[in-house]
């Protein structure tokens, strides 16, 4: 007896001393916190000072094509000495400290799961602020690859079927069952979904490879292409209306990849001709070169008078959860 209370109390000894990176991470609780909200961790001198003016213009700077200006991130500030239990577990959080070497360092669940967490130093506020203007492209990019895999990952607890767009278009996509099917034809597909005083949407569709690359006019080409996919597919309240691109400013046009494969993002307004409605759109352009085809993911909202940011931003999970068959 005597033996077998030994030899249990030296397991539980040996499992304290192991101390690995990866059995602390098995304990790590749950993070926390609402999409694209990031807890900033500097005193209230700096943030009211140089510091908290990078971070903002960098953090907080408009999001690309939406109506009204809505920043990138909320940001939410706190003195250091506020940052320890509960609020430690905050999916996303910058500490600055400052009198310290320059640095800009990335952690990964520091002290939850899943969480990013982003240390910024330096020996004075000028040296910060060069850290994070320097950065800032990282800085970004980090914060919001965790949250498009937190979007996803709360949008995998309930699936609607997309069986048939894999068998018409050769593509899976994850989106939650809140969303309808409105059109289902062989080479259009319209998902639609309810929102209080409005609807966000997604379309789906193929169009041949010289449509989008026939001449060096990209932006063009896309802008026509979904005009005239609105004309026959999207019509508007009243007769002889339908969904084009806004006129008024050109749509930002970026290099991306889905699935490994390459493709234009294209984020722009769009409105109905001959009606008075408008909204914001994000538009795929993804090469298929095998198929000699352009796959088009284009997700849009419309719900007037209120924010939007983080309608696009489920679209933007949704439509980068994109597989090729």
């Amino acid at each position: 007896m005597k033996n077998i209370i030994f030899l249990a109390a030296l397991f539980v000894l040996m499992l304290s001393c192991k101390g690995s990176g990866e059995e602390e991470k098995l304990v790590l609780t749950s993070s926390s916190g609402n999409i694209n909200n990031i807890s900033v961790v500097v005193d209230n001198e700096n943030w009211e000072g140089s510091i908290g003016e990078a971070l903002r213009n960098n953090l907080a700077a408009p999001v690309d094509g939406l109506p009204q200006d809505e920043p990138l991130f909320s940001l939410n500030q706190m003195p250091p000495e506020s940052f320890k239990g509960f609020v430690r577990k905050n999916r996303l959080f910058v500490k600055i400290e400052e009198g310290k070497n320059a640095g800009f360092k990335v952690f990964n669940d520091p002290f939850a799961q899943p969480q990013r967490g982003v240390l910024i130093t330096g020996q004075n506020s000028q040296e910060i602020v060069e850290q994070i203007n320097q950065n800032s492209e990282e800085l970004i990019k980090a914060f919001k690859n965790t949250e498009i895999e937190e979007k996803q990952r709360r949008i995998r607890k309930s699936l609607k079927d997309d069986s048939r767009l894999k068998e018409q278009m050769g593509i899976s996509m994850k989106f939650p069952t809140a969303y309808r099917y409105a059109v289902e034809d062989d080479d259009f597909f319209w998902i639609r979904k309810d929102i209080p005083k409005g609807m966000m949407e997604i379309m789906v569709y193929e169009v041949p490879m010289n449509v989008i690359e026939k001449d060096t006019n990209i932006i063009g080409n896309i802008i026509r292409m979904r005009d005239s996919i609105g004309e026959a597919h999207i019509p508007g309240p009243v007769e002889g209306s339908y969904m084009i691109t806004e006129e008024a400013y050109a749509p930002y046009l970026f290099h991306s990849q889905l699935d490994g494969k390459f493709a234009y993002e294209t984020r722009g307004t769009w409105e109905v001709k001959n009606a008075f409605m408008a909204g914001p759109f994000l538009n795929y352009a993804v090469r298929d070169s095998v198929n000699n085809r352009y796959v088009i993911l284009e997700g849009f909202a419309f719900s007037p008078a209120t924010a939007k940011r983080d309608n696009m931003f489920e679209l933007e999970a949704i439509l980068r959860s994109a597989e090729f068959e």
